[in-house]
């Protein structure tokens, strides 16, 4: 990992107490100047860079956004911080995923920050795990590997197969359009399968992996990659022998080099 600059970046962190949030915490607590926003507020940091706020209400957000370069959003409903998982309440993921989404984009918009990082996911193209090869290549079962397949890229069909899913790919669209009509860049990460225990378990996480170093640089370059990087989607994925999540275009436009993965 480069050293830290001299001059930090001011980065705003929601979710920061999830597992994704827990697992980058070290490498951008140690690179950046980081604050954080969420409802019950962070463990750990100085109280001048811990914001209590509902993400759902854009007028709570206006004064933690002043003075932030970066906005590295992981707050949702429905992922692996979910007491439900995927199957969490539409209610619920409205209000977190898509109106939270919008009111991120928007209030950095109004404040000057020059990026935000959208956390995406992995169930925005889980469908493609119903069918033959990837039906195989995520199996618990000693089924047989094929020589090859067709990589799953950022820009192949999404197939959501879960509601939680169609509200990522709905934050994708959003910053797409902040993008194209507004200084901001956003960056999507799709995030894989990355819990809080360092291993790949049976089944999908062997394809579908992401150790918590790779997500770490993946996500430190997506922070400091160049202004002129407007849009992009990136897989977060290690280099794994049954990968479909194809990381290569992290690689070609990022620098992305995975250091593990299963093999």
């Amino acid at each position: 990992m480069p050293e830290a600059k001299p001059n930090k970046l001011k980065v705003l962190i929601t979710g920061l107490n999830g597992v994704v949030g827990k697992v980058l915490r070290p490498v951008l607590e140690e690179r950046y100047e980081i604050c954080a926003l969420s409802r019950s507020g962070v463990d750990g940091l100085p109280d001048d860079r811990v914001f209590k706020a509902d993400i759902a209400d854009i007028d709570s957000l206006r004064p933690v956004f002043e003075g932030v370069d970066v906005v590295l959003n992981l707050a949702a409903d429905g992922g692996l911080s979910s007491e439900a998982g995927m199957a969490a309440g539409w209610d619920s993921m409205l209000r977190n995923n898509i109106v939270g989404a919008y009111n991120v984009l928007e209030v950095a918009r109004q404040t000057g920050v020059s990026r935000v990082i959208l956390a995406s996911s992995g169930a925005t193209s889980n469908g493609y795990e119903l069918v033959e090869p990837y039906k195989s290549l995520v199996s618990e079962d000693d089924v047989e590997i094929p020589d090859s397949w067709e990589m799953i890229t950022e820009f192949s069909e999404p197939k959501p197969v879960s509601l939680y899913g169609v509200t990522k790919l709905f934050g994708e669209d959003l910053g797409r359009y902040y993008a194209l009509t507004t200084p901001l860049s956003v960056i999507n990460l799709r995030i894989s399968s990355c819990g809080p225990v360092d291993l790949a378990g049976p089944g999908r996480t062997q394809a579908n992996w992401s150790s918590h170093r790779d997500l770490q640089q993946l996500t430190v370059k997506c922070i400091e990659a160049p202004a002129d990087l407007k849009f992009d989607i990136f897989w977060a994925t290690s280099d794994n022998r049954k990968l479909f999540r194809d990381n290569s275009h992290a690689k070609e436009v990022l620098g992305y080099a995975p250091q593990d993965g299963v093999q």
